[in-house]
This record gives C-alpha cells, structure tokens and sequence, in this order.
C-alpha cells in the first residue's frame, strides 16, 4: 500500500513538474484567418492606425516645439528691444552737452565717452575708454544692415577717430546717429549728411541676440 501511495505521489510530482516547464516556453497558437487577402488588410489597417498615431504625436510635439521657440524668441526680441532703448533713451538725455576733447560727463564731453557712458549707465557694459578700441569689439555690420543701437565709426583717412550710436532707420534707409561732436556737441546727424558720409567707415553690433542653449 505504501509503495503504491509513494509511486502516486511520484507520478503527480512529475506531471506537475512537467507542465512548470512547458509553461515557461510555451508557444501560443498563431490566429487563424480566412485568407492571406484578411491578414493583410488587418496587417494594413493596424499599419495606418500606428502611422497616424505616430505622425499626429509628430505634428503635436513639433508644434508645441515651435510654440516654445516662437516664445522664446519673442521673450528675446522684447528684451533686446528693451535694452536698446534704454540705451537711447540715456543717449538722449546727453543731448546738448558740450563738446570737451578727454571731457567725461556733462560738463563737457568726447566720442567716445559719451559712448562708455552710455553704455555703462544703461546696460551694465564697460566698453574702452577711446574709440579705435571701441572699434574692435562686436559683430562688424554692413551699412545696409545697420539697426538703433549699433556703433558707426569714422575716421579721417587713417585710424578710427569718431564713433556715434544708430539712433534711427527711416522706412527710406537713412541714417540718423547720435554723437558728440566737435561742432555742437552732443547731436545726431546722418549718414546721408555729406561731411559725415565722407568719414563713415563701418559699423558694429555690440549688442545682440544670444544664442539659445
């Protein structure tokens, strides 16, 4: 009785054990269809369905891409506009200064320290103290494409001896800069003005819109 009981229990034990291991790499039995014509316009449709699925996903993800850049450069552009009409606007209170060669302040005072000062009081910006080193700096511009706030320099002949801030371009492409001048002091004048256009030499855009990281 015991060794028919323990040969039972044996038996069991194996089937158990058995189907433990069927289990584990069972295969499932492929669906059946109708016809290979069924398969592939399930196969099609399922396709399509993922394709779509797939592309809306796109075509959302890329928007909302371009949302967050169309703001990002907007944000950038209000603050590049901002920071350029600060610096104008203090500019523009220097207006009637007189002229004082190495002059510094209200007083009286140069090119190019009415440059470094109005730069330095309205952004934070140390430029040079002269302008031929003023001139170094920044991205060079061509006249043509020349906005308010960038630096135009001149000279008579030889090295860079004058310097003013683009103050306007009219809708018909003149060029109105603000400077301190020899003759009146601070001023703006333009382009088209022929001593000044005489004199003209480049530009430079000190400054300008980072690059997104």
């Amino acid at each position: 009785m015991k060794k028919r009981v323990l040969l039972y229990t044996i038996a069991v034990m194996s089937v158990f054990s058995l189907q433990s291991c069927v289990t584990n790499y069972v295969v499932s039995t492929p669906t059946k269809y109708k016809s290979d014509a069924n398969l592939e316009k399930l196969n099609t449709k399922n396709l399509n369905a993922a394709n779509k699925s797939t592309y809306n996903s796109y075509n959302v993800n890329f928007a909302n891409v371009q949302k967050s850049e169309l703001a990002a450069a907007i944000t950038s552009a209000i603050s590049l506009d901002k920071t350029i009409d600060d610096v104008l606007n203090e500019a523009s209170t220097y207006i009637g200064t007189p002229y004082r060669f190495g002059g510094t302040n209200r007083s009286g005072i140069d090119c190019s320290a009415f440059v470094l000062n109005v730069f330095g009081e309205s952004t934070g910006i140390e430029l040079p103290r002269v302008a031929a080193e003023q001139a170094e700096l920044g991205d060079k511009v061509e006249k043509q494409e020349l906005q308010k706030g960038d630096l135009v320099f001149f000279s008579q002949g030889g090295r860079v001896s004058h310097v003013g801030i683009v103050q306007e371009v009219t809708p018909d492409g003149e060029i109105k800069f603000i400077h301190a001048a020899t003759s009146r002091g601070v001023m703006i004048s333009s382009l088209n003005d022929s001593y000044w256009g005489r004199k003209f030499r480049f530009a430079k855009r000190i400054i300008k819109q980072q690059p997104q990281q």
